[in-house]
């Protein structure tokens, strides 16, 4: 293993790590929505190191933070929810974390995951029909956006500069 592949190995694991702690907090807002900021270091590991590295970081830090605080019955749906929001991150920031991207990697998770992925899983696991849940989901979704998107641009952009600048 070179030194390039060994940093990225370590940093990766650290934000698995810092994914985990921020799975564990979270702000229920109904029975089928809730605020977190797992996201956020899923983000950077897309962004620095694409959408493979992003995507494991997704999946394991699902896992782990089921394995560390469960907070209802494990289902395998959301794990390939967050592996596929660290492949979004990844697509869309490995070339650039301009402010137009953040939008767009955003807006595409938000649809992807927030509103079509997540609500089928909550669909299959609880035999709900999927309008209602889309319905449910859609304020928080429409109030996080913005919220997502400026904390993303506050946290991509120094941590490139930051971590970039030891991976030389």
């Amino acid at each position: 293993m070179n030194k390039s592949s060994l940093q990225r190995l370590t940093i990766s694991a650290m934000l698995l790590a810092i994914s985990v702690i921020f799975g564990m907090f979270k702000i229920p807002l109904s029975q089928v929505s809730e605020i977190r900021l797992q996201f956020l270091p899923v983000a950077v590991d897309g962004m620095l190191f694409g959408p493979l590295y992003g995507g494991i970081v997704g999946a394991l830090s699902d896992i782990l933070c089921y394995i560390v605080r469960p907070t209802g019955p494990f289902f395998p749906g959301f794990t390939i929810s967050a592996a596929v929001q660290g492949l979004i991150y990844g697509l869309i920031l490995r070339k650039s974390s301009g402010v137009g991207r953040i939008i767009v990697a955003q807006a595409v998770d938000c649809i992807v995951v927030s509103l079509i992925l997540n609500p089928v899983w909550l669909m299959l696991l609880y035999g709900n029909a999927f309008i209602p849940l889309f319905i449910a989901r859609l304020p928080k979704v429409l109030i996080m956006f913005p919220i997502n998107t400026i904390l993303l641009a506050a946290v991509l952009r120094p941590s490139k500069v930051w971590i970039g600048a030891r991976l030389t």
